[in-house]
């Protein structure tokens, strides 16, 4: 059945320039993880930069599960004490420029070994000023939507995002990858590859100005930051301890634990595995790439509606079980058409499971913790995730086979679905 829909809250009428600038940074965002995390540079470094493709699967894994640890420790306080301060674009400014330094200085790792550290590093420094440039962005959308639109600008800003990542692949292959390319750019010292990097950075500081110049930030509350962290931290305390009385965010986080580090383990190996498994080169994984964000992109645009309409809860619940079965095939099959086809199937419903727990979160979280919520999200997102790639790359070591370690994935997306089942429907609060 659709969930209630009690009389929602409506916030002050926003400018359209205002959402769209919003849903753009989606656009600016998703350069890094379709071309830094999935399709380009995880590929280049294990195949190219690592000593051999196991070892750097393995490497890669280690590196995304201690930047995961990192955010999962980190996002709860910053997004309190962003709480208690008021002001989100300040952190959002510092932690977008963190990603789009370390992506660009991505360009000067060599395919040789002796980058090894760098590049990881690097990658590691861009997935932390990305993953929390999202807890502040995330927290700006109740204040600029009405409740009986937050799903839709949560889907169309997925929907850009995957958009926007299909236009990079794009440019990307063609550009860059592909001989001869557009631009020219020699292939000697894995040059058109390394000069992806600056051109996903440039992007991301091209697309998210308008955010910046446009969309309105919530007031600040002149707290000193010193003061502002204490605050913070006693309010996180307090949350934590607090749960019990929030009892259904308390088992949507615990739901959203399991499949998100699904999800994470995935696009982190993606590319690594249809390069291992599949025998794709470097054009046809980023080929693979492009249809994944045309069907992940009209999943999160067309979902959007039904998020409205039916709620996000069952939205969620939906795209797990269309995770869960593609997924599984993949794991299974050894013709590359079939793994095109359950590829792409899978993508339809990666979009919308993202951008249906952020508009679950958005009208379930009281608005006077709301950014400390987002970071408990990313908490229950990264808290564990370091689990999915250190067993991808544990289990790799230890059976050389990556369809084993894959096998991880599905079983995160499985865990999450049962107890997404025991969720209730969002209570959309009114302030």
């Amino acid at each position: 059945m659709p969930e209630a829909a009690p009389s929602p809250r409506h916030v002050p009428p926003r400018p359209v320039r205002a959402l769209f600038s919003w849903a753009l940074y989606d656009w600016a965002n998703s350069g890094f993880a379709a071309l830094v995390q999935t399709f380009v540079f995880a590929a280049y470094f294990t195949r190219a930069v690592a000593e051999n493709e196991t070892l750097g699967t393995a490497l890669w894994g280690n590196m995304m599960g201690v930047a995961g640890l990192i955010i999962g420790l980190g996002g709860p306080l910053l997004g309190a004490v962003a709480d208690r301060s008021g002001r989100r674009k300040p952190w959002l400014a510092a932690f977008t420029g963190l990603c789009i330094a370390a992506t660009g200085l991505l360009w000067f790792v060599r395919p040789d070994p002796a980058w090894v550290w760098p590049a990881l590093l690097l990658a590691g420094a861009g997935t932390l000023g990305s993953e929390y440039a999202m807890i502040f962005y995330n927290a700006m959308l109740p204040d600029l939507a009405d409740k009986s639109r937050i799903g839709r600008w949560s889907g169309w800003g997925w929907g850009l995002g995957y958009a926007g990542g299909l236009v990079l692949l794009v440019i990307a292959l063609y550009g860059l990858v592909q001989p001869p390319g557009w631009f020219g750019v020699p292939r000697e010292d894995a040059l058109n590859v390394r000069a992806v990097m600056p051109m996903t950075a440039l992007w991301y500081l091209l697309f998210c100005l308008p955010l910046f110049l446009f969309t309105p930030d919530a007031p600040s509350a002149r707290i000193p930051l010193k003061r502002a962290v204490a605050e913070g931290a006693a309010q996180l305390r307090r949350s934590l301890g607090n749960l019990r009385r929030h009892r259904s965010i308390a088992l949507f986080l615990l739901a959203r634990m399991f499949y998100n580090d699904g999800l994470t383990t995935m696009f982190a190996f993606g590319g690594i595995y249809a390069a291992a498994a599949f025998g794709m080169d470097s054009s046809e994984v980023i080929i693979f790439g492009i249809g994944l964000n045309v069907t992940a992109g009209l999943g999160a645009a067309s979902f959007a509606w039904l998020d409205d309409r039916l709620g996000p809860r069952l939205t969620i619940l939906l795209s797990l079980i269309g995770l869960i079965v593609p997924g599984a095939a993949i794991l299974l099959v050894k013709s590359k058409t079939l793994f095109w086809i359950f590829g792409l199937s899978l993508g339809i419903f990666v979009g919308p499971v993202q951008a249906s727990s952020r508009s679950w979160l958005a009208h379930a979280a009281p608005a006077e913790v709301r950014t400390e919520m987002f970071g408990l999200m990313a908490l229950s997102g990264k808290l564990t995730s370091f689990i999915g790639p250190f067993l991808v790359g544990w289990l790799t070591l230890a059976t050389g086979s990556q369809r084993l370690g894959m096998s991880a994935v599905v079983g995160l997306f499985v865990l999450g679905l049962i107890v997404m089942l025991f969720v209730p429907r969002a209570q959309r609060n009114q302030e």
